[in-house]
């Protein structure tokens, strides 16, 4: 398989874990997102472990001339300008679909942030579904997969695990991953 030969021999980038096999729907959490190499590098592991991600990205990256691609990748694009019921919308797809795993920056952005948003929770409690983390770890060239994570009624706790499992990981630009509890 080319995408793999690409992932690991020529860029020495390695999958720690895997998607889960045996949950057909799931949230799955891009951390920490400082780089636009995250995309690509998303793209060569759902390639690799054949699993198919759709994504939300601003608006604006689905204009023409290229915006075709990233619906054809899965992508569905999101008016960040606008306040919409953008979770309620996202759970309804969860409940319609048999087979489904959504991929979101808990940050929203490529830049520093002090909090992660709490979209992701919502969509992932309001669904009745767990949540996935793939991170990102430049310093060792490594994705990491965690397990199934479902949420609870404490989302103080939950949002202190969730940041705990990531609270090593080294985006391309670590300056911009604020690591600790925000919650």
């Amino acid at each position: 398989m080319i995408s793999k030969f690409i992932f690991n021999k020529i860029l020495g980038w390695k999958i720690v874990g895997n998607f889960p096999k045996d949950v057909k729907k799931y949230v799955i959490i891009g951390v920490p997102h400082t780089s636009w190499k995250d995309f690509p590098l998303a793209l060569f592991v759902r390639s690799i472990l054949k699993t198919e991600i759709n994504f939300v990205a601003k608006k604006s990256l689905f204009k023409p001339p290229f915006g075709f691609i990233f619906k054809w990748l899965g992508g569905m694009p999101v008016d960040r300008s606008k306040s919409t019921n953008l979770v309620s919308a996202i759970v309804d797809m969860f409940k319609e679909k048999e087979v489904f795993h959504l991929a979101i920056s808990p940050e929203g952005t490529r830049k520093s942030v002090e909090k992660w948003k709490t979209g992701f929770y919502y969509i992932a409690k309001g669904a009745n579904v767990p949540i996935v983390v793939f991170g990102y770890d430049y310093s060792k060239k490594q994705i990491i997969l965690s397990k199934p994570f479902y949420t609870t009624d404490d989302i103080k706790s939950d949002f202190t695990k969730l940041l705990d499992f990531c609270k090593n990981f080294k985006g391309e630009k670590p300056g911009l991953f604020n690591n600790k509890s925000n919650f």
